[in-house]
This record gives C-alpha cells, sequence and structure tokens, in this order.
C-alpha cells in the first residue's frame, strides 16, 4: 500500500477547511495521534493525573493527525474509504520543548523549520475571544466534537490530556471531573486500539506499529485462505490538480519471505523502543519481528499437537482442552504470549517525549518522497497491492513516525478488530467494540482507565459553557464548583 496523507498547515489551512470537516462529518469513525514537545518525568507520568495536565499545560502539541475512515455501505466486505490528514501546528504561547524529542523527531523526518514559518497557530486553555469562529484549531475541535462520531486513539491518555488543554478547555485539577467532561464530549465513544490489542486481539506485543503490521498480515491471511467472513479493504481519494502538491504519499511496504538467523532485538520486539536507537546492532525490522513470533508461535503449536498425540494414546487425551480463558479465534494462543505488564513507561509515546528512543513506527522514507503515477489514480484494496521491491536503505528507526500516518495504522487496528468482532459475534449493539467502549490503556496497569461519569463527579465550568456552545443549548450537567 502507500498512503496519501493529505499536509495541512497555515498556509493550505482555510482552502483544505471544508474538505476536511466534510471527512470528519461523515466519517463512521475518527483516529487521531499527536506529535507533542515533551513530557517531562516518565515515572510521574505512569502514577497521577496532576503530572499530566501539568505536561500539557506546559509543553504542546506539534502536530496532529486525523484518520477519517468512512464504511462503504455498497461494497462487499468492510471496505472504507480512508482519508488523512497531517496538521503542523504552532504554539501562539510560550512552552517547553524538550532537546531529546527534538532530535527524536528530526531524526524521523519532523520538519522544524516548515513548523515554526507554516505551523496553524493555536493557544492554549480557555477561549480566548473569538476563538471559536472562524478557521482555527479551536473551531475544527468543534466540528469534530458536533460530528459525534467513536474517536480512536492508541495508548490515548496523554492524548486526551493535550487536545482538552490545547484546544477546548483549561483542564480541570480533578481526574474524576476531566473523565466526566470527557465522557460528554464524545458519547458515541473512545476506544484504545492498544487496549483492543493487548486485551481483546491478545497479539504478542501491542505497540503501533507491530499491531498494525499484525492485523495487515492476518487480514491478508484471511483473504488468501478464502474463509468465511467478512475482511478489511481500502480505498482512497483520487487526488488532482492543486491538491498533488500538498499530498505526501506514504510507502508501507513489507519484507516478506526472509530467511537465515534473525538477530532480532529483544527490547524493541516485545516494547517498540530500544535505548540504543538507531546504534543497536540487533534488528528492529517489526516484519521481521511478527516473522519470528509467528515461527514461535508455530513451533508450539507443533510441539503441543505432539504431546496431546502422546498423551492420547496413553487414554488421557480428554485432559487435553485448549487453555482456559482463551476466546475462539486464538485457540492456539500460548497464555505466556500476553505481553508483560511491566513494560517501561509510557512506551507508545516515545515519540512524543524528550526520548530519542523509537516505537510505534515504520521503517523512515525520505519526506516528500511521492508514489509512481498510477498509484495516485485509484485505490486499491489492501490486500491486493503488492509491494515493489525494497528498495536499499540505512537502517532507520521506526519509519514514518508522523502524526497522520500513525493515526492511519490506529484507524486501521481498529478497523479490522471491528471486522473481527462482527464476525465471531452476531451483536446489534450501536457501539462498534462493545469489549473496549470508553477504556483507555494504563502502563503499568492491570486494568484500564473507564471513561464513565461517576456520581460523585461534577462536569467543570468551562465544560458546560462550551458544551452550550458546541449544541446550541444546555446541557444536563452540573459544573464543578455549583449546587
Amino acid at each position: 500500500m502507500i498512503i496519501p496523507v493529505v499536509d495541512v498547515q497555515g498556509n493550505n489551512f482555510k482552502e483544505l477547511w471544508a474538505a476536511i470537516v466534510i471527512a470528519i462529518k461523515t466519517s463512521s469513525f475518527i483516529a487521531i495521534d499527536t506529535e507533542l514537545s515533551g513530557l517531562g518525568s516518565r515515572k510521574a507520568l505512569l502514577a497521577e493525573y496532576k503530572a499530566i495536565c501539568h505536561a500539557a499545560r506546559t509543553r504542546s502539541i506539534l502536530s496532529l493527525g486525523f484518520a477519517c475512515y468512512k464504511k462503504l455501505d455498497n461494497k462487499a466486505d468492510s471496505t472504507y474509504l480512508v482519508q488523512v490528514y497531517n496538521l503542523t501546528l504552532l504554539c501562539s504561547e510560550e512552552y517547553i520543548i524538550e532537546p531529546q524529542s527534538v532530535q527524536f523527531l528530526v531524526q524521523h523526518g519532523f520538519d522544524f523549520n516548515k513548523q515554526y514559518a507554516e505551523g496553524i497557530p493555536y493557544c492554549k486553555g480557555n477561549d480566548k475571544g473569538g476563538d471559536s469562529h472562524g478557521v482555527n484549531m479551536r473551531s475544527l475541535f468543534v466540528e469534530l466534537l458536533r460530528a459525534n462520531k467513536p474517536l480512536v486513539v492508541h495508548n490515548g491518555l496523554i492524548d486526551m490530556v493535550f487536545l482538552y488543554q490545547c484546544f477546548y478547555a483549561h483542564l480541570p485539577d480533578r481526574l474524576g471531573t476531566f473523565i466526566a467532561d470527557l465522557s460528554q464530549m464524545f458519547p458515541s465513544g473512545i476506544y484504545d486500539t492498544k487496549y483492543a490489542t493487548e486485551y481483546e486481539l491478545r497479539f504478542t506485543a501491542s505497540y503501533l506499529e507491530y499491531a498494525y503490521k499484525k492485523c495487515k498480515l492476518e487480514n491478508s491471511k484471511a483473504i488468501a485462505g478464502g474463509g468465511s467472513g467478512s475482511h478489511v479493504f481500502l480505498e482512497f481519494c483520487k487526488y488532482t490538480g492543486n491538491m498533488q502538491s500538498y499530498i505526501d504519499y506514504r510507502p508501507c511496504l513489507d519484507n516478506q519471505n526472509q530467511d537465515g538467523a534473525l538477530n532480532i532485538c529483544v527490547q524493541f520486539s516485545a516494547y517498540g523502543w530500544c535505548p540504543n536507537g538507531s546504534q543497536c546492532s540487533m534488528s528492529h525490522d517489526t516484519d521481521l519481528i511478527i516473522q519470528h513470533d509467528e515461527k514461535i508461535r508455530e513451533d508450539k503449536r507443533k510441539k503441543r499437537k505432539r504431546k496431546n498425540k502422546k498423551k492420547g494414546s496413553q487414554g488421557l487425551s480428554e485432559t487435553c482442552g485448549s487453555p482456559q480463558g482463551k476466546r475462539s479465534h486464538f485457540e492456539e494462543a500460548e497464555p505466556d504470549q500476553a505481553v508483560p505488564m511491566s513494560e517501561p513507561v509510557l512506551p507508545e509515546h516515545q515519540e512524543k517525549t524528550a526520548s530519542s528512543e523509537p516505537t510505534d513506527a515504520k521503517h523512515a522514507f525520505e519526506p516528500g518522497k511521492t508514489a509512481s503515477e498510477n498509484v495516485n489514480e485509484e485505490s486499491q484494496p489492501e490486500a491486493s497491492s503488492e509491494a515493489p521491491d525494497r528498495p536499499k536503505e540505512k537502517k532507520a528507526e521506526g519509519g514514518t513516525h508522523r502524526a497522520g500516518f500513525d493515526a492511519f495504522m490506529t484507524g486501521y487496528i481498529f478497523a479490522y478488530a471491528k471486522n473481527l468482532t462482527e464476525n465471531t459475534e452476531e451483536s446489534g449493539t450501536a457501539f462498534l467494540i462493545p469489549a473496549c467502549l470508553n477504556k483507555l490503556f494504563l502502563s503499568g496497569k492491570s486494568v484500564p482507565l473507564h471513561v464513565a461519569k461517576s456520581t460523585f463527579s461534577k462536569s467543570s465550568k468551562a465544560h458546560v459553557h462550551k458544551m452550550e456552545y458546541v449544541w446550541g443549548k444546555s446541557t444536563a450537567v452540573n459544573p464543578e464548583g455549583t449546587a
């Protein structure tokens, strides 16, 4: 696949405004990702909401990715029209930018000259004057709320806190108040693909690039196998004329059938980052990591099969059932394949922090590299695309690591998980993946953060006023600090 990502900045924001709003309003769900100027202390972030608030109030969002997935009812299987936008932003207020964060982003192709020259300006906190009117980021966020679409994130608690502070209102001091506000801002639900990957799909690892490529591989296998049930296909808009100059084509290539010894970096394989970064002598290739995991899984399956046959010959086959607690489509999964919960602090957000370690990204390609003409003409189903010969390239950390492309990967994981749920459960619920509804993954915790208003929590005053503006009427909420 080659993914067209629309680059949006100050000099074309007004021109593309209508297209972005239409994409949001007509979508079935929207995936979002951010690039941040830093996060501060990792240990504090892991333990306290106040620390995340402090980071959001003192740092900024450098870029914001939207991936709008629209399910095409007139197409077979689960076919989506996907529109991906990468917005380069510039906070108009003072903010902290951490040197290691700069180093990491530059290493992955982020253009700070472009950001300071053409970034879309915005102010944080509560509305100031006419901030909620006109063509600006706060108005775009209002359009997102009014669209009332399911919102999809990956390890998204920090994303949600930053979005609230940067484009909505001043963050409340209490977590309960923030959660109460969030539950009313997105009534169609928030879905975290990090949580879905760990607790529903149960992949060996759950960092973004691994989860995306694993879903893509499983979907391709299902299509090739001709099994029953629907599969995920993607289509993209055909961009012509002046729009072509705004498109950044992102190659999404796979390493196929690579034999020989796989010198996989264990640290990167498990968590999607390595302290040695690009200096690591071991492979950080996610395709090879997945092949390695698949081989281990197959070896375990064969070993278990031989063991069951041996027991069967001794008349003990009745004791060899499938592992308890596993879902039907994970019958072959070993219990020890679950990702350990004692992973490093916030590994999914290393790309947003002052860390130079990589996480959820594909192998780097040169910025601005475009696709061939035939790809620009029409988008093709995801599984039918054959990658061209892989170009020779130096070892690069992660890959695209753009907010827009990361949002695309997040949306694809959700589309695959949703399709899998529909194939295995005939549910008439209005929610897309009921088991993952309003559950945000918490790093190092065995339970998610539930986005549901508590009977003991009140909404913030700023949120109440904002909701009145968004919906044009009073909302049935009790402001924080009022009777």
